[in-house]
């Protein structure tokens, strides 16, 4: 779990606290948490099919804290999203949530969560923003410890995009939009300011920070969407494993398609909630 916060400097532009009330209000009414309550469980895992789904929170009033393995690790204030990344891939919680103090907050879950991004689009930008400066953070305190190592603890495999999306965007874009790149040919470089991101067709990526390998897109990934969101220099240099076919997709064409696609905005937000939650779990392992 990721608790996301206007605090955060990456995404401070972004982040708008009356937007995420207004977006939050339109699909889910606030209720109240006493004092001391655990609001969801580390390890919990969402039932949708049984109408038990992880549910993303917005703070109204009150406190609460993240705990991981017993240890605090952040607090909710006032204004702040959490429970985001479980509640966006239906994966287990990788921290808890306590109140500290009688709390109110809103609650949507999954099908709440979708119904009010068709009316506010444009919150999935803001969203992922968010997630992104989490994950910026914990791949800096990764990196701090030199937890990232080419001994660490390995790689993850991206998540993939759905395969009807990602035909509609090869259709979308054009021939003009597809680039080979051969086994071993970087893609895009650790600290670059990056125009486009991409999605692979075809092939596998090694996606590298510092020395060591945190992930492998293969076809339907994504990867360097970081740096479209915030504007901030690369954080991770990518490998072409083998020979491979990539869908370059540019920033405006990316601003686009997230708010005026619900459907593209839910399944970009779904592989980098999938991202940002692994990283967190080797961040607090």
């Amino acid at each position: 779990m990721s608790t996301t916060s206007p605090r955060d400097s990456a995404s401070r532009s972004l982040y708008d606290p009356a937007i995420a009330l207004q977006f939050f209000q339109s699909a889910g009414k606030p209720q109240s948490i006493a004092k001391g309550k655990k609001i969801f469980a580390e390890r919990e895992k969402g039932l949708p099919f049984l109408l038990m789904p992880n549910k993303m929170y917005l703070l109204l009033e009150g406190e609460v804290s993240v705990v991981a393995n017993s240890k605090p690790i952040a607090t909710v204030r006032r204004g702040e999203i959490f429970g985001e990344m479980a509640a966006i891939n239906q994966a287990p919680r990788s921290a808890a949530a306590v109140a500290k103090t009688p709390c109110r907050v809103i609650a949507l879950d999954d099908r709440q969560f979708q119904t009010a991004l068709v009316r506010k689009p444009e919150f999935a930008l803001m969203l992922m923003s968010l997630m992104i400066s989490r994950l910026r953070e914990t791949l800096g305190r990764l990196s701090a410890v030199d937890a990232l190592s080419a001994d660490a603890a390995g790689w993850s495999q991206a998540a993939a995009l759905d395969k009807e999306l990602i035909a509609e965007l090869d259709q979308l874009l054009g021939p003009a939009a597809r680039f080979r790149y051969p086994a071993e040919r970087v893609i895009m470089r650790e600290g670059h300011f990056g125009v486009v991101l991409f999605v692979v067709l075809e092939g596998q990526v090694a996606i590298r920070v510092g020395n060591a390998v945190v992930e492998k897109v293969g076809p339907g990934g994504i990867f360097g969407e970081m740096a479209l969101v915030d504007r901030a220099p690369r954080l991770a240099t990518a490998v072409a494993e083998d020979d491979c076919t990539l869908l370059a997709v540019s920033r405006q064409m990316f601003l686009y398609l997230v708010k005026k696609s619900p459907r593209f905005a839910i399944s970009l937000l779904r592989a980098v909630s999938e991202r940002a939650r692994l990283t967190a779990a080797r961040g607090n392992a």
